[in-house]
């Protein structure tokens, strides 16, 4: 227990995204209203899959844990970023800081694996329609669901106990708008170079591992649509990838330029920005991309307002 953490520091001081004090409570107001649509656009995706028979298939299941994903790890931030910007003490303790990189990181990662197995899904359901209901069964479907949170907690753990092992004895201001791993080592007054290494290698090889599988399936997917005759088959097949395209571009496109970078090109001010899509704005894009795009859950939003309505 002597290598274990002997830190001066007991809080930490959020910076947040811009001191600005005029744009404190726009981004107040602004930021409330996307978590708000973020909680009544995924619980109402939850709740419609869960309502409807129709909806009871692997496709859904996954993303009814996609959208508690997103519910998650928003929760884990919005609520306290909304405190802050009306606070003029915008501190976070030091427990309270590592329990939410901690939360952050399981759901995140666990997010990201979602969204590759998803892209497997759809691969088999358009190549292997035939073997769909045996190769993608109840108990499978649990199983990769529960890998994808076994493997966030794994990462988790192995970044929160790095932080753990490191002295904060300096500055304790946080150029963020939550405890990211990345400035919160920029902090640490020691040796945080195997942290920075942890976290590019992990973070590397988990994007890498879930984007082979996308780029995989999708290929696969883009040569069994080919093999279709039909150019109605063919367009049928392809809607019910799109909106999984949407989502992984968006989710990949923001995140890569947060933690698959050299510590050296690191950037806190462009990291800022890239993760005000990847923690908030998409998460509330999901279930409009989903709905918008995907005649199977327009078409059970439309019965489940029209029986809503009848009651």
């Amino acid at each position: 227990m002597e290598d274990w953490n002997h830190t001066a520091v007991r809080e930490f001081i959020l910076i947040g995204l811009t001191e600005n004090p005029n744009l404190q409570v726009p981004l107040f107001l602004l930021f409330s209203l996307v978590y708000l649509m973020t909680l009544v656009g995924n619980w109402g995706m939850i709740a419609l899959i869960w309502l409807n028979s129709q909806l009871h298939t692997p496709m859904y299941f996954f993303l009814s844990n996609l959208s508690f994903c997103d519910i998650c790890y928003s929760t884990v931030l919005a609520p306290k970023m909304l405190v802050n910007f009306l606070s003029e003490h915008k501190s976070s303790t030091f427990i309270g800081c590592i329990l939410q990189s901690f939360f952050f990181l399981v759901y995140a990662t666990a997010d990201s694996i979602l969204l590759s197995i998803m892209a497997y899904d759809r691969y088999v359901a358009i190549a292997n329609p035939l073997l769909y209901t045996v190769i993608m069964t109840q108990s499978v479907c649990t199983q990769m669901v529960l890998g994808c949170y076994l493997a966030g907690l794994i990462n988790s753990m192995t970044h929160t106990i790095g932080l753990l092992r490191l002295d904060f004895c300096g500055p304790n201001i946080v150029n963020h708008y939550f405890c990211d791993i990345p400035p919160l080592l920029k902090l640490s007054c020691s040796d945080a170079n195997t942290n920075e290494m942890l976290l590019l290698v992990f973070s590397a090889v988990i994007a890498m591992f879930t984007f082979f599988i996308i780029v995989v399936s999708y290929i696969s997917i883009i040569s069994a649509i080919m093999r279709i005759h039909s150019a109605d088959g063919r367009r049928k097949a392809f809607s019910t990838c799109a909106s999984h395209l949407t989502a992984v571009t968006l989710f990949y496109g923001s995140g890569t330029f947060s933690y698959i970078q050299p510590s050296s090109q690191y950037s806190l001010e462009q990291e800022k920005v890239s993760a005000v899509f990847y923690t908030l704005v998409i998460p509330m894009l999901n279930p409009l991309i989903y709905s918008l795009r995907n005649k199977d859950v327009k078409e059970a939003a439309k019965r489940s307002i029209i029986l809503w309505v009848r009651i």
